[in-house]
């Protein structure tokens, strides 16, 4: 008995209900979120607005009250789970730096691209040190579209983590 090889068309339709049962990555099938900390709430506005314009989903969140203690940032994380952290290093930048790096040794906290914002990009830098984790740091005034890209391109190294980032730390 002669075996019947399938068609072009056959074979295409297979190969597509193939496709169609396999589930793509966790962090490809939804949008990602990016957070944004600030002390000033025009900011935060104006930064979501951007950003949920370029395609991501935006949370909030207000400087004074994860330092008064009334946002859980660890919680907040673990909730919205977002990819890029935009946060405003407010001074004194040691102690603004040191309470951010004791938070961020939290398991909820791991593997997340942090974007800082300062008004003094370079005393900034200094606080920081070399912490390889922090992305990117801008400073003030602060050029939106400059944090929007450097949030796509974190978007795109978390998506092809064997992408190379093409912008290195500065202070704008």
């Amino acid at each position: 008995m002669a075996k019947h090889k399938p068609t072009a068309k056959q074979k295409d339709v297979a190969t597509q209900k193939t496709v169609a049962k396999q589930k793509p990555a966790p962090h490809l099938h939804r949008k990602m979120v990016v957070a944004i900390f600030n002390s000033n709430d025009d900011l935060v506005e104006m930064l979501r607005l951007l950003i949920e314009h370029a395609g991501f989903v935006t949370v909030t969140g207000h400087i004074d009250d994860i330092r008064r203690g009334d946002l859980d940032l660890v919680n907040f994380m673990r909730q919205h789970d977002p990819f890029v952290v935009i946060y405003d290093l407010v001074p004194p930048y040691d102690r603004a730096w040191s309470f951010l790096a004791t938070i961020r040794e939290s398991k909820a906290m791991q593997g997340r691209f942090f974007i800082l914002t300062s008004v003094n990009a370079a005393r900034a830098r200094e606080a920081v040190g070399r912490d390889a984790t922090v992305y990117e740091i801008l400073g003030k005034p602060l050029d939106l579209d400059a944090i929007v890209r450097a949030v796509k391109e974190a978007s795109r190294v978390r998506n092809d983590p064997r992408a190379e980032r093409s912008a290195t730390r500065r202070a704008s």
